[in-house]
């Protein structure tokens, strides 16, 4: 496949973001073919004295090739009393600059504040009806009248060449970034754009590329069209599209250090993982931004004063169904201690950016949530010892009393089945659960809620509705991969109620699972119920869910 290599960064991306996107008055509307001079854009622009800065700065950044070529544009030129020569060496200076840095060309800032803002794909015309807003290169949108251009006044206009259209310009266009560009322009927050940043790729897309025929059984590409892409930007909010309206909370490069250096604790994994240096520092840098940004489309006016949805924030019918605070939710964000107080607020040309020099964020509404594992989830069912497989699942009906106070309206019979060759062997049934997303030194109390026989029984006799006496047994890495074992304690269900039971306390893991396909953590949950304790005990568990639930307290006072 042959790619235009040279303008790959250049052209391409902005044939993605430009594609049919004009609503002014098309050109047969006011112009014939036959009336094209026989000069191109680049011809005529390095014609003309009056734009010789101009011109300048085109052959400089390599743009002449881009106005020689086939492909339409509508040029709006600064004239030299608008750009001066200094201005426009400055311009080549840092555009050389980056360049020599191994800045791509579609990133390097003169390419997209200053050639890519006076330039637009296809033949933009005017005329007394026209008040449009058109799309230049870099993807600002102008407002486009019969005289001006972003409200700079035309010295010329409509001047129709082989390849497009020609303006002179009494000034030169405004460049307004939109947030993520306004995080890579501010000096303190450049941490928080280098991260997001390192997401960024530009991919070859065949299906808004140009063609130009078949060569040695492959296709041939007059232009290549390169897509940004940007993985956490996609999870997190496309603050890079002119065509949406976020907020993002921002934390200066002083606060972003402050923060890296207490979360990246929580994200220790053992030493047998090939990348855990980088997944450490990963995760501890998005855990930072999660829950930052805010998509204008989902936060009213109104609303947003009384509360800010982040964008990691569940449906309405989510958290309708969910017994646990939701996460990704700021409550009174403008008031005092609220999550935009004392933030410095930039407009931006998609919304805006609150610089924070102190960030109000709790962590306990973004990664350090509790864990739940639903007991019937057969996904977290790890292994099955002396019980019936696969385990009853129990359903507990809309009539019933319990029906809203069991975690899903559903729980599992765990019954007790010999498997010893042993016949006089009293079975001990066994269920072990892989816990995923625990973090390490954090402080985690742990609960197994247990289920009234009666939740899907009413008619269960008084042996059926014994309770329950259980104990769990923890198994998580060590720092060098090796598993440990850690016995909690026994705890005695209640008959008839949903009962909560404490099985261990304060548990901290020395190694994270957050994020990991494979949890590290697993919980056996076995039955303590001996030969002669039958008549006040279950052997057979009715277990609900299991909960790990940090001490944000004792996290939030270290």
């Amino acid at each position: 496949m042959i790619m235009n290599n040279r303008y790959i960064y250049g052209i391409g991306a902005a044939l993605l973001l430009l594609f049919g996107t004009s609503c002014t008055d098309t050109w047969e509307q006011h112009y014939s073919q036959e009336a094209a001079g026989g000069n191109t854009l680049w011809e005529e622009i390095s014609s003309r004295s009056e734009l010789s800065n101009f011109a300048k700065v085109i052959d400089a950044c390599e743009y002449d090739i881009v106005l020689n070529g086939s492909q339409t544009y509508s040029v709006f030129a600064p004239t030299n009393d608008y750009l001066s020569l200094a201005e426009a060496d400055s311009l080549i200076d840092s555009y050389t600059l980056q360049k020599n840095q191994g800045v791509k060309t579609n990133d390097n800032r003169v390419i997209t504040q200053f050639v890519h803002n006076h330039i637009a794909l296809y033949r933009k015309s005017v005329s007394s009806m026209t008040n449009d807003s058109i799309s230049m290169m870099n993807g600002k949108y102008q407002v486009l009248t019969q005289t001006s251009i972003g409200g700079k006044a035309f010295g010329v206009s409509n001047e129709l060449h082989s390849n497009g259209v020609l303006y002179t310009l009494n000034g030169k266009v405004d460049y307004f970034p939109n947030v993520f560009e306004y995080l890579g322009l501010d000096s303190e927050l450049d941490s928080v754009y280098n991260f997001i940043n390192s997401y960024s790729v530009y991919d070859f897309d065949p299906n808004q590329s140009v063609a130009g025929g078949i060569v040695d059984g492959e296709t041939v590409y007059l232009d290549s069209v390169v897509v940004l892409r940007n993985s956490f930007l996609s999870q997190y909010g496309y603050i890079n599209s002119e065509d949406s309206t976020y907020w993002m909370l921002a934390p200066t490069n002083k606060v972003w250090t402050e923060l890296y250096n207490e979360y990246r604790e929580y994200f220790v994994y053992d030493k047998s993982l090939a990348a855990a240096d980088s997944l450490q520092e990963n995760n501890a840098k998005m855990s930072i931004l999660m829950g930052a940004f805010f998509n204008r489309t989902d936060n009213p006016d109104v609303a947003f004063q009384d509360s800010a949805l982040s964008t990691i924030a569940p449906t309405a019918l989510m958290r309708l169904l969910q017994d646990a605070e939701p996460k990704g939710i700021y409550y009174k964000p403008f008031e005092a201690g609220g999550i935009f107080d004392g933030t410095e607020d930039i407009v931006c040309s998609n919304g805006h950016v609150r610089k924070a020099e102190t960030f109000n964020i709790d962590k306990s509404k973004t990664f350090l949530q509790t864990i739940k594992v639903e007991a019937e989830n057969q996904i977290y069912q790890k292994s099955l010892l002396e019980c019936e497989t696969p385990l009853t699942i129990r359903t507990v009906s809309m009539d019933n009393a319990f029906y809203n106070k069991l975690s899903g309206n559903a729980y599992v019979d765990v019954i007790p089945k010999n498997t010893s060759e042993d016949p006089d062997k009293f079975p001990a049934p066994k269920v072990t659960f892989s816990i995923p997303g625990t973090l390490s030194n954090i402080p985690y109390d742990i609960y197994i809620v247990t289920a009234p026989v009666e939740a899907y029984n009413t008619y269960a006799t008084d042996e059926d509705r014994l309770p329950n006496r259980i104990r769990g047994i923890l198994n998580f890495n060590n720092l060098d991969g090796k598993t440990q074992t850690k016995r909690l304690n026994a705890a005695e269900s209640t008959s008839g109620r949903v009962d909560t039971l404490l099985i261990g306390s304060n548990v901290v893991f020395p190694t994270s699972a957050y994020g990991l396909a494979e949890p590290v953590v697993n919980l056996q949950i076995l039955s303590q119920v001996s030969r002669n304790q039958t008549t006040q005990y279950s052997n057979t568990m009715h277990l609900d869910c299991i909960i790990f639930k940090p001490h944000v307290d004792e996290v939030e006072g270290e």
